[in-house]
């Protein structure tokens, strides 16, 4: 097997179908197997059954795994994780669309550079505008900036957005991750005691505790459809789960608000 494919569905009804057909579309370009699991955390959007369609056309490609209750992102995705076989662990968000470049082109950079054990593309979001999708570990400063200031600091030319060559990067977010084999075994699976976020944050941090990099490749761009869902004004669930497992990362890492520890303990420089 090539690659497994993890995406979570929770009605993704709207985007699961571009979801599927652009990953599908992509792996026609590879002589060896692939596979897609998608779990969905109990959706009652029709998702469901979109996904029994897709199954049924898919049989030996499509692989669902269906929860009656929404499970998290770090649960469900270890469901997944745990019977993929692929030498490659793509994890996708339902609402992020690859292109047969995009995947191919970050699997020839992960072969010519194994200590990259993690890559990722430029996100846009669907207007074609820069996403922020890589950043400096979260400390509560840097946090609350990206929090108050996200749509300014994307605006405003980051220096993310100028770059042109591949530059490893302390985390990315988990819309779209290419991640070797041997990286997903040195590194392990997502930690479960976070719930919704920032699972993202911790999977990288141990990424590069067990001695390999993160690398962004600027010139390979996909669309993210992004939701946004803990982002804003109006304080919802995802607001407190993120706060709770912010908190949990700290404590975990034992670092709060500068990163020289933290960097120290990985021999990454700031």
């Amino acid at each position: 097997m090539l690659v497994s494919a993890v995406i979570l569905s929770f009605n993704s009804v709207k985007t699961l179908p571009r979801c599927l057909n652009a990953l599908l579309e992509s792996y026609e370009q590879f002589e060896q197997a692939c596979e897609i699991f998608v779990v969905d955390n109990g959706s009652q959007d029709g998702s469901v059954e979109l996904l029994k369609e897709y199954q049924e056309k898919y049989p030996n490609v499509i692989k669902p795994i269906f929860f009656k209750e929404n499970t998290g992102t770090t649960f469900s995705r270890n469901s997944a994780i745990k019977q993929s076989t692929g030498d490659y662990v793509l994890v996708l968000d339902s609402d992020a669309y690859i292109t047969p470049v995009c995947l191919s082109k970050m699997m020839a950079y992960n072969q010519a550079h194994p200590e990259s054990g993690l890559v990722v593309p430029n996100l846009t979001y669907a207007s074609g505008n820069f996403q922020l999708s890589c950043d400096a570990f979260p400390t509560l400063w840097l946090k609350a900036k990206r929090f108050l200031f996200l749509k300014n600091m994307e605006a405003n030319e980051h220096p993310l957005s100028k770059e042109v060559n591949p530059v490893d990067v302390d985390y990315a977010i988990s819309a779209c991750w290419l991640i070797s084999r041997a990286c997903v075994d040195d590194t392990g699976l997502l930690d479960e005691n976070i719930f919704y976020s920032p699972e993202d944050v911790d999977y990288c941090i141990r990424v590069w505790k067990a001695g390999y990099k993160i690398t962004y490749l600027p010139t390979i761009s996909m669309i993210h459809d992004a939701q946004e869902l803990s982002r804003g004004f109006k304080l919802s669930k995802f607001h407190f789960s993120h706060l709770a497992g912010l908190f949990y990362l700290f404590k975990k890492h034992r670092y709060f608000f500068g990163l020289n520890r933290l960097y120290k303990k990985m021999a990454r420089h700031q």
